[in-house]
């Protein structure tokens, strides 16, 4: 059954703006992914969504497409954003089947937390190569096919662009690494990397077309980052530090996405979209749920949340 519309974007958008466009979303079954893809069909669009199990990710692509009537959303599981054959062979499919790539959206990722003197070299290496090298594979996989879509959607800024938007890219990261955030090293490096990545993307590739942009999400309520990343008693205490005095929703994550791919988001390249309300800029005033600096010099192990240090990490 279809989501209640205002679940996932705002009433201001016109149905039909991404008409016959094709979104590829890797980590597309996630919360916040999935909101940003389903926005995406209800106005049109066609997509594709990657993650690496095979059942929630058919089964997001099945409730996916109940936004729009007719809409055509593929799931492919199995899929290992690490390894970019896999990647390539998802793009092509994708491509093949729904006829393009005009937006891709690179949000697969990792995280748990952990200090850094219980950080093992490979967990550190396992979340920088599912962020970063994923994205990069992510870019390098749907490059031909964004570069294809750009071409047709060229515009001057002076008339609606001749066959609609396309040719964007947008990299969900965060904003950890803004003032720095204990137990979050691996994810804050990660995220650093990932919009060094973007911008790049947009000095190399925006002479072809392309634009390429990051959102950065602050705590967003009911998704799995929220529930496995912090302690529900502890929840309340958190959303009073944000200046907004709540934590944000996915709607707002999908709202930003429309922003950058519509015609409003033009001239848009190499930016940083953080939708948060205003929480970096508190985050450093002890709002965290494990007392600093007293939990890091215990040197005990984060407990209570689902994100804890894996012991084989």
């Amino acid at each position: 059954m279809p989501l209640d519309k205002y679940q996932y974007m705002s009433n201001v958008w016109r149905d039909g703006i991404f008409d016959n466009k094709v979104v590829f979303c890797t980590g597309g079954a996630g919360t916040i992914c999935s909101a940003q893809v389903r926005a995406m069909v209800h106005l049109g669009a066609n997509a594709c969504i990657i993650g690496r199990n095979v059942e929630k990710t058919e089964n997001m692509a099945k409730d996916i497409a109940t936004a729009r009537k007719g809409a055509k959303v593929i799931g492919i599981g199995a899929v290992d954003v690490r390894k970019p054959e896999a990647l390539a062979e998802a793009a092509d499919r994708c491509a093949n089947e729904l006829g393009s790539i005009d937006f891709v959206i690179a949000g697969a990722a990792g995280n748990f937390l952990a200090p850094m003197d219980q950080l093992s070299a490979n967990a550190m290496k396992s979340v920088i190569d599912i962020d970063v090298l994923g994205s990069y594979n992510t870019v390098k996989a749907t490059l031909p096919y964004l570069i294809e879509s750009a071409n047709k959607c060229r515009t001057d800024g002076k008339a609606p662009p001749p066959n609609g938007t396309g040719g964007r890219i947008i990299f969900v990261s965060a904003t950890l690494h803004y003032t720095g955030t204990p137990m979050q090293t691996h994810v804050s490096v990660a995220k650093a990397g990932v919009d060094a990545m973007a911008m790049s993307v947009a000095i190399e590739q925006g002479p072809k077309g392309i634009t390429s942009n990051v959102i950065a999400p602050g705590p967003i309520a009911d998704t799995e980052g929220v529930a496995r990343l912090s302690k529900s008693e502890g929840r309340d205490r958190s959303a009073k530090g944000i200046p907004s005095g709540r934590f944000g929703t996915v709607k707002e994550i999908a709202d930003a996405t429309i922003y950058l791919f519509s015609d409003s988001g033009n001239y848009v390249n190499g930016e940083v979209l953080v939708v948060d309300g205003g929480q970096w800029h508190t985050q450093t005033l002890g709002n965290n749920q494990w007392q600093y600096p007293d939990f890091l010099l215990s040197g005990g192990t984060v407990s209570g949340v689902a994100g804890g240090k894996k012991s084989k990490l």
